[in-house]
């Protein structure tokens, strides 16, 4: 699995919550700018592949999918 795909999975892991805004998971690709553009990508992606489900106003919760993936994923 990717690392930045690890990252923002195991986000939900690392502040354990269910839900998180795309704020808090900005913090899986640190300060950087081209980084926090790859978490939007990553984000997007993860939707896609049916990881993450999209809550609305910009926050996501892992899916059954995502949290099997999720499990796979050292923690911080």
């Amino acid at each position: 699995m990717h690392d930045l795909r690890k990252k923002v999975l195991g986000m939900f892991a690392y502040l354990k919550k269910d839900v998180l805004d795309l704020h808090e998971l900005f913090e899986a690709g640190g300060n950087d700018p081209d980084a926090r553009a790859a978490v939007v990508d990553t984000v997007e992606r993860l939707v896609k592949e049916a990881l993450l489900e999209e809550r609305g106003s910009d926050f996501y919760a892992l899916t059954a999918k995502g949290k099997e993936s999720a499990k796979l994923v050292p923690s911080y």
